[in-house]
């Protein structure tokens, strides 16, 4: 048997007393048998309600039962991989978060993954509670426990609760992009957040450096290729023409400005 992709550190914790918080459905997507006893255990005792899946079909059929609030998926397993189950999930149920399990070469798979649409990612071997403080992090981003929207609101920099992108209206309150027709535009939980620390900063540029930080404060994993990544998403989605960029501009030598109407 391969040896787990988790540290003997973070297994040998296994039994720590469980953290009172509110917490998520997960559903963990894995081909290792071992490991995925192990992520339900160890979340188990956290007080989370895990569901394991050793492959994509599998998976689906427990999606169709029961909607997980966040899903765990192992990028390399046989026949359907953690790619193709992740652009699937992000399509059917967009407000579904996805955590993705990759190894350390997998660099491309890291960054296709947050293409897709993927949320985070943890390279293997991982800490088990790096693992928990993830999942924890983006549940709390889920579901709108974020102090942004009441600074927001005081900062009058919103129209209500919502905020013009273009054409494009972000809800703060409901956590939601809108395009000028009315219609809901599928935006993850980390391109949400991207969106509002735009919002808050409006005709100011912000470089990386600020981006990255905010960013781990929020829990995201970010480097400077998945920021970049981030916002060719974005301006697909709230630009008139994404390749000529009027609402999220590049500033050369710095990073990216929110340019509002007027």
């Amino acid at each position: 048997m391969s040896a787990l992709p988790v540290s003997r550190a973070s297994y040998d914790r296994v039994q720590e007393v469980p953290v009172a918080e509110a917490n998520p459905k997960l559903l963990v997507v894995d081909d290792e048998p071992e490991l995925r006893s192990l992520l339900a255990e160890y979340f188990g005792r956290h007080g989370l309600d895990v569901r394991q899946a050793s492959d994509a079909a599998a998976a689906r059929q427990l999606i169709q039962q029961t909607l997980p609030d966040i899903a765990v998926l192992d990028v390399n397993m046989p026949g359907e991989n953690g790619l193709s189950l992740a652009r699937w999930l992000r399509e059917t149920h967009p407000g579904v978060g996805i955590v993705m399990l990759t190894t350390v070469s997998e660099a491309i798979d890291r960054i296709v993954g947050l293409e897709l649409g993927a949320d985070d990612y943890i390279p293997k071997p991982f800490e088990l509670r790096e693992l928990l403080a993830r999942v924890r992090a983006l549940h709390r981003r889920l579901q709108g426990q974020s102090a942004l929207q009441p600074r927001q609101a005081a900062n009058g920099h919103a129209n209500g609760q919502r905020i013009a992108f273009g054409a494009c209206q972000l809800d703060l309150e409901q956590r939601k992009l809108f395009g000028a027709d009315g219609a809901e535009i599928d935006i993850t939980a980390a391109e949400f957040d991207l969106l509002a620390l735009f919002a808050r900063h409006p005709n100011r540029p912000l470089n990386r450096d600020q981006i990255m930080e905010q960013a781990h404060n929020r829990g995201w994993e970010v480097f400077d290729r998945s920021i970049d990544l981030r916002v060719m998403r974005l301006r697909r989605k709230v630009e008139k023409n994404p390749d000529k960029p009027e609402v999220i501009k590049t500033v050369r030598n710095v990073g990216y400005v929110f340019v509002t109407a007027g």
